[in-house]
């Protein structure tokens, strides 16, 4: 019923839509999900059952006014509230299976996708990569669209073949001329309505699901770097951004709602034509009195039912290129997320190589920017002892901050071996802190939050980091409030350096993480790292920093580095 391409179209959409969904069905949790599916099933079946009893009986009754039958009319009617009272709960509980069903999905489906999402850091590296937008709404808007509308879509399918089943044999016996006509006016509308609309309204919906993303993209950024935007008399600017990200909202959903127009003209025409169409092909037998009314209701019933089931595509087409612009974001998603584990999991001879080690060293190490196209450092070789930090030190975009991502694991563009501690041996911290979602007592403890560290405790280690009345201030270290915006930015510095303190890693990579403190409080800080046996390596432009490190590294830029005694380096 659908043109070659709309065929290929759809068998592409259908293998996308199994690989999302058949993981879920044969889960841990598969027969439960099962038992509820085959529940909705039998309650699909009941409301079909139902259907075709309610037109038997509404035929019945109007065959009854139209002969002036009494008692037929009321034990027609009294028929009728029997079923009546015997299909609401059906109807009822077929609405509740189902979403419930579509919620035990969802949090299936959710907790994949998240699990895929920070496994290897794949969170981190899709910042790189272009195409996919808004992870973060893929997830929380996608996967609840998408098993809702699975289920809803399906559940469609299922009882327009039900309903196919049922009401045909009816409407044999009554016309066999209306089971013919139906069949030829469902192939006409079903391949019109996928010939024309087909790929057009579904590459716009996709587009509208992307425009629409972006632009709550953009406000949210807005609302977490008000501060900034407000400092710079930015307003101005992010409102003409915000525009034109919506302008194209408008502009595209504009071409949707002309499509929508189109489409919703043929489906009205097509509605309505069912109303009349089945009379009109029977109204010489009613007329003539071969065919009583009731029979005629009847029949107008069941053609309207077997209609629907033949057309279910032309009727429900809106939301059907709505879900299959989903599905294709999801898939696009996941196979991403594959393509990504895959990459970290296969690394090849271009990959720096990585061993756990006690102490930190670089062999032959070669750094090259994610996507190759400027070489940072070449054949770096040095080793950092347990107690002697390194400082690093260079011209702004010569690869400082890239080391440490190398050395933190993040990065691995390049080649040689790097050998390090593992795990929480090795913290970093970066310029610009990050503050989690919780109370006061979670910044200290961040990640490992149920490690069992007394209040006071977590208060010497506040004024440690000279943030004495930190706690009082707003109200104890349960205090639940917004950090990142409360506190200073030299606040926040030494709150995380608490953190790195509380951790006691083996080693500590500072990305300029005391930037916004003054000499004395950074001397405080980085003073308090001996004591502990933590060893330093900080990018910084601080030369008061020297005494704390036993080497420095100069990174030129292009490539080249050299290797010097802290004892003796000066800056130029």
């Amino acid at each position: 019923m659908i043109a070659a391409e709309g065929q290929g179209f759809n068998r592409r959409l259908w293998h996308r839509f199994v690989a999302i969904a058949w993981p879920f069905w044969q889960s841990e949790e598969r027969w439960r999900n099962r038992g509820l599916l085959a529940l909705l099933m039998f309650l699909l079946l009941g409301q079909t059952g139902f259907n075709v009893l309610f037109n038997q009986e509404t035929g019945e009754f109007t065959s009854a006014l139209a002969a002036r039958d009494a008692d037929r009319f009321w034990a027609s009617i009294w028929r009728y509230t029997g079923i009546l009272l015997a299909a609401v709960p059906i109807y009822a509980l077929y609405y509740y299976v189902r979403d419930t069903l579509g919620l035990r999905w969802r949090r299936w489906l959710t907790q994949q996708f998240l699990a895929r999402y920070f496994s290897q850091r794949a969170f981190y590296r899709l910042n790189a990569i272009i195409g996919i937008d808004n992870p973060d709404q893929r997830i929380a808007e996608d996967i609840n669209a998408f098993t809702q509308q699975s289920l809803y879509f399906t559940m469609i399918v299922l009882g327009s073949v039900l309903q196919l089943a049922a009401f045909s044999t009816m409407l044999w016996t009554i016309s066999p001329g209306l089971v013919y006509f139906l069949i030829g006016y469902a192939l006409l509308s079903t391949f019109f309505t996928a010939a024309v609309f087909g790929r057009r309204l579904i590459g716009l919906n996709f587009l509208q699901l992307q425009r629409e993303a972006d632009f709550r993209f953009n406000l949210v950024r807005v609302r977490e770097h008000a501060e900034q935007i407000a400092f710079h008399d930015g307003e101005a600017r992010e409102l003409s951004t915000l525009e034109r990200v919506f302008g194209a909202v408008f502009a595209n959903y504009s071409r949707v709602l002309r499509w929508q127009f189109k489409l919703n003209l043929f489906q009205y025409a097509h509605s309505f034509l069912t109303i009349v169409l089945p009379m009109a092909i029977i109204a010489n037998e009613v007329l003539s009195g071969e065919l009583e009314v009731g029979r005629a209701i009847q029949a107008a019933g069941a053609f309207a039912a077997i209609l629907s089931a033949l057309t279910v595509i032309v009727e429900h087409f809106e939301g059907l290129s709505r879900f299959s612009a989903g599905v294709d974001r999801l898939h696009a998603f996941s196979q991403t997320l594959t393509r990504q584990a895959e990459l970290a999991a296969n690394s090849g001879q271009s990959q720096i190589r990585t061993q756990d080690a006690f102490q930190l060293e670089c062999q032959q190490l070669t750094l090259v920017t994610p996507n190759g196209e400027q070489m940072l450092l070449r054949e770096l070789s040095l080793t950092v002892k347990p107690g002697e930090g390194l400082l690093i030190v260079g011209p702004s975009g010569a690869g400082k901050s890239s080391l440490l991502r190398v050395i933190a694991g993040l990065w691995r563009s390049g080649s040689g071996l790097l050998l390090r501690p593992a795990g929480p041996d090795m913290l970093f911290l970066p310029q610009r802190p990050y503050l989690p979602l919780g109370n006061l007592r979670c910044q200290l403890l961040y990640p490992q939050t149920a490690r069992d560290i007394s209040d006071a405790e977590l208060l010497q280690w506040l004024e440690r980091v000279n943030l004495p009345d930190l706690a009082a201030r707003f109200g104890g270290l349960d205090a639940e409030l917004d950090w990142g915006k409360l506190l200073s930015v030299g606040e926040q510095q030494r709150l995380a350096f608490a953190r790195a303190l509380l951790a006691k890693p083996r080693y500590l990579l500072l990305d300029e993480a005391t930037s916004a403190l003054d000499a004395a409080n950074e001397s405080l800080l980085y003073g308090q790292l001996d004591a502990l046996a933590i060893t330093a390596i900080s990018v910084s432009h601080h030369q008061a920093l020297l005494p704390f490190h036993s080497q420095v590294l100069e990174i030129s830029g292009g490539g080249d580095w050299s290797l010097h005694k802290a004892e003796s380096f000066r800056w130029d």
